[in-house]
């Protein structure tokens, strides 16, 4: 019998001649299949992702939560791979066994909650046959039992008998959807082994792939989320003669996880911050940090998903009466709304800290917290006193918005009547006190001209907390070009808001669109007078940013557009902090 030669010896020589070893390849998950007491993987899936440049790593069908959270942690992107059907009774449907082949209650039970917290991340997600059914049923859709009894028509033989890497029919790709981008086409050759397949499409995704016979072969989320899901398997062709047919698909994966990866580990070293949202306003429905919110767009939960470090909350008052009794009680309601913020914050004080400086935040990062910084939206909070201001700097308010959504004693509002014709006499006086005790002015809402008053009246950078371009959405809360180049010529920073009605002239705006503002403003003011005020839960959402949980989102956009890391820390809170530290430090 010959005997076998290895070079162990060799190959880790060979390893070990160049520096460094490996590189940054993305790190797949892969869903592993449950047989006879054993977790198994068809080799076609781990080739597939090998050659699309990726690093494949096998999931086991486990539910140790905690453990399944700190997986999707270290992954860039799953792959959810074809098996045994998926239990009905999960979509709240009788099942019919009948029809039904083989259920495999392992996978069932991890792999669809496995779902629902990678979207939560935002991690690209590739749903194969068994894989497409799954992120059906975890998001709301519908499965059929078996498509032969529920069409009851002639439908195409999709169990096919050749062997796995031959294509035996044609789906139609929809055009201008994902799928129809990644194979440059309109029809594709596929396999097909399966009796069950997508009934109903969840909310948030459309049919990307339809076989002549009417099955559903593919659909993909609409929302911003890197979602594709198929009903063939495309892993398999590799495996057949190295034939490259589906790669595109695993390729497109692999890119995804590949932007993932560059975001999520960007936010690991920079501090990322939200300068403005309106989240204090739920608090009289019970809202607490540690809980993640059916309602409320941020919480720890939701800055954890998103890789969001620091969240400024304010304490929003619309503006009322001017009588004597009436600012009074909108003092006191600050007072109410921050002792709510300082209060709900002492209660998650494991996780998360109440900060008002920068140095405050490098702590912050540097141990691992989450950080609360606070606002005021509206000076009609002071209440006619200037004693406020200083009183307001020491319960840890970073920023105060002169206005709001209509004229107060300080100036005139952009939705106002031009009370003042800019900045009251008494505005002046409220500018001089901010400078004095180191808070900055805050000049989202306030009129044109009173925008400029305080550029003349402020010895200190300016900033808008939430604004975006007039140029490009014509709406009086909007600024100018002119408004942008004086902003950065006084060194201030303008942070562009995600609120539909400041980003569109009409509709649901897009991550798209908050990134032609921000654009914008970068090429305007420059790229070190530009971030981010989401003004989430004060109506602020677009759609692929939904809420604090898809920020990671946005940065991977950045990446896209070609930013560079030290110019993307500038926008997510390097050139607020910079303003931030000036104005504290009084110069």
């Amino acid at each position: 019998m010959e005997m076998v030669q290895f070079n162990l010896a060799g190959e880790y020589n060979e390893l070990h001649a160049k520096f460094p070893i490996g590189g940054n390849k993305p790190l797949i998950g892969i869903t592993a299949n449950f047989n006879e007491g054993n977790a198994c993987l068809a080799e076609a899936y781990y080739a597939s992702v090998l050659e699309a440049g990726g690093v494949p790593l096998l999931i086991p069908p486990y539910l140790h939560r905690d453990a399944l959270v700190d997986t999707l942690k270290t992954v860039d992107a799953i792959v959810l791979s074809g098996g045994a059907d998926i239990d009905p009774r999960y979509m709240g449907d009788e099942p019919d066994y009948s029809l039904l082949h083989t259920i495999n209650p392992k996978r069932d039970e991890q792999e669809l909650l496995l779902v629902k917290l990678a979207l939560d991340r935002q991690l690209p997600i590739l749903g194969i046959c068994r894989g497409i059914q799954t992120l059906a049923v975890a998001l709301g859709g519908k499965v059929h039992q078996d498509i032969y009894a529920a069409l009851g028509k002639e439908l195409l033989n999709h169990d096919q008998t050749e062997e796995r890497g031959v294509a035996t029919h044609a789906v139609n790709i929809v055009p201008g959807s994902k799928l129809a981008t990644i194979f440059g086409c309109e029809s594709l050759a596929v396999n097909t082994f399966h009796h069950q397949a997508v009934s109903k499409v969840p909310q948030g995704f459309l049919i990307s792939a339809i076989s002549p016979d009417g099955v559903i072969e593919g659909m993909e989320a609409v929302d911003g989320h890197a979602v594709i899901g198929v009903q063939w398997h495309p892993e398999s062709f590799i495996l057949k003669d190295s034939n490259r047919c589906m790669m595109p698909l695993f390729e497109w994966l692999v890119h995804e996880a590949s932007l993932y990866n560059r975001a999520k580990e960007l936010h690991r070293k920079i501090i990322t911050l939200d300068s403005h949202c309106d989240t204090p306003m739920l608090f009289e429905k019970g809202y607490e940090l540690d809980v993640r919110s059916n309602v409320a767009l941020v919480d720890l939960h939701k800055m954890d998903e998103g890789g969001l470090d620091v969240a400024t909350m304010v304490a929003y008052l619309p503006q009322q009466e001017r009588d004597a009794l009436s600012l009074s009680l909108a003092t006191e309601k600050a007072n109410s709304l921050l002792r709510g913020i300082a209060n709900r914050v002492e209660r998650s004080s494991l996780h998360v800290a109440l900060c008002s400086t920068p140095n405050e935040l490098l702590q912050c990062k540097h141990f691992g917290k989450k950080a609360i910084m606070c606002g005021i939206e509206n000076g009609y909070a002071i209440g006619g006193d200037l004693s406020n201001i200083e009183r307001f700097r020491e319960m840890g308010v970073v920023y105060m918005t002169l206005c709001h959504n209509g004229d107060n004693d300080i100036c005139d509002s952009a939705r106002g009547k031009g009370e003042h014709n800019g900045l009251s006499d008494f505005g002046y006086k409220v500018v001089r006190e901010m400078n004095r005790v180191g808070m900055m002015v805050d000049l989202s809402h306030t009129s044109e001209k009173t925008f400029y008053d305080v550029l003349q009246a402020s010895e200190l950078p300016i900033v808008c907390s939430h604004s975006s371009c007039k140029a490009l959405c014509n709406h009086p809360r909007n600024i100018t070009d002119d408004q942008l180049r004086a902003l950065a010529k006084c060194g201030g920073v303008v942070q562009i808001t995600m609120y539909s009605g400041f980003l569109v002239d009409n509709g649901v705006a897009t991550l798209d669109d908050f990134m032609r503002h921000l654009n914008h403003a970068v090429n305007i003011a420059g790229i070190d007078h530009v971030g981010i005020g989401s003004d989430f839960d004060g109506d602020g959402t677009v759609v692929g940013c939904a809420d604090a949980s898809q920020l990671r989102n946005l940065t991977r956009e950045l990446l896209r557009c070609g930013y560079k890391e030290e110019d993307i820390e500038k926008l997510w809170g390097g050139n607020w902090l910079r303003v931030m530290g000036l104005v504290q430090q009084g110069r």
